[in-house]
């Protein structure tokens, strides 16, 4: 069988082989096999992102919470701190008239009938004292102790020994209160009046140890 080709090789289709065939489905394949699979792994991640975000958010809340709590249990700590401290101010204050009131007691059931209470004050000052230091007993240290004077004023008649009178009360308190003063007892006397009369005045002070 004889072909004529009278348009030279152009009108006549190259006949199409199985290898070329399979080449050219294999060429058009890849790219869309390779695009399938960024697509695929392209959702996988935004799943992946997805998953995590949401974890993030999460542990973010519970880290807010976590936060809250934390700062409310240091205003409760704070609060129970400051309660502490009202409490042992309450409790040294009433430990302060606990232990000044047997002292007053005594120096009311003492005092003499010739003598008139005037008045009755309690002075506090703070002193600096060296002390063996805690950590080098070897060492000196300061500390600031308060000392505490009770000051008694009385009045007497200057037609009675009242000197006298005023002279055996500080003694009888020097005994009763000894083992509390920090030094001995001071009265100074002067002349004052007291409902338009002429008196004569005695100032008693009482200086007590540190730990009153």
């Amino acid at each position: 069988m004889f072909t004529i080709d009278l348009l030279k090789g152009q009108g006549i289709p190259v006949k199409s082989r199985p290898e070329s065939i399979a080449i050219a489905v294999i060429i058009l394949a890849v790219p869309i096999v390779a695009a399938v699979v960024m697509f695929g792994f392209y959702l996988h991640t935004r799943v992946v992102m997805s998953i995590q975000e949401q974890g993030i958010a999460k542990y973010d809340t519970k880290i807010a919470e976590l936060s809250d709590a934390i700062k409310l249990q240091e205003s409760f700590k704070q609060e129970k701190n400051i309660i502490n401290g009202s409490l042992s101010e309450v409790r040294s204050s009433i430990d302060r008239y606990i232990q000044w009131s047997p002292i007053l007691v005594m120096l009311v059931e003492n005092m003499p009938d010739s003598v008139v209470l005037t008045s009755l004050e309690v002075e506090r000052r703070i002193n600096r004292i060296d002390v063996p230091s805690k950590d080098n007993p070897k060492k000196k240290e300061k500390i600031t102790v308060p000392v505490r004077t009770l000051r008694m004023s009385l009045s007497g008649s200057p037609y009675f020994s009242s000197d006298q009178v005023v002279e055996d009360y500080r003694v009888r308190l020097s005994t009763l209160l000894g083992p509390k003063l920090k030094e001995d007892i001071r009265v100074s006397i002067g002349s004052d009046t007291l409902e338009g009369k002429e008196v004569v005045s005695y100032e008693i002070d009482c200086v007590f140890k540190s730990q009153l």
